[in-house]
């Protein structure tokens, strides 16, 4: 039986997956500049990643007897290209650490399936987190799949 704080936790990343999507793909239309260009189809990949992971967390929750949340939470799109940097640094930092402590939850229960598909995501936001990262500071993210 899955404890309810583990339903919950789920809950919470799907609410920050729905964020995060609507986030990435509103900075996708509204990125100007030179700069769109070479990074927009990016965001947009990203945001379609950050959807489908919202997708799978909530076909876990609802297996386990979870009701998935249909709210984001708060989206921090940004006025400045590099104001959306940051905003998108710190969603992903906040999404490695609560995945990290799902993970820790899940294993925990004995629930190897949880903890499998958490450990996928993980190493997607950790994707996301080095694109991010790596265009502040002017370098080329380094692409691992």
């Amino acid at each position: 039986m899955t404890s309810q704080k583990l339903l919950e936790w789920l809950n919470k990343a799907i609410a920050r997956e729905m964020q995060v999507s609507i986030q990435y793909m509103w900075q996708h239309v509204q990125w100007a500049g030179v700069e769109h260009y070479a990074v927009s189809d990016e965001f947009k990949s990203v945001a379609v990643t950050e959807m489908k992971h919202a997708e799978k967390i909530a076909e876990r929750l609802w297996y386990l007897g979870g009701v998935p949340t249909t709210k984001p939470t708060s989206i921090l799109v940004g006025g400045e290209l590099w104001e959306m940097v940051d905003n998108n640094i710190k969603a992903e930092m906040e999404a490695i650490e609560m995945y990290k402590q799902i993970i820790c939850d899940a294993e925990k229960e004995g629930d190897t399936t949880t903890a499998f598909i958490f450990r996928e995501i993980l190493e997607d936001e950790e994707e996301h987190h080095d694109f991010f990262t790596s265009l502040k500071e002017g370098k080329k993210p380094v692409k691992r799949k």
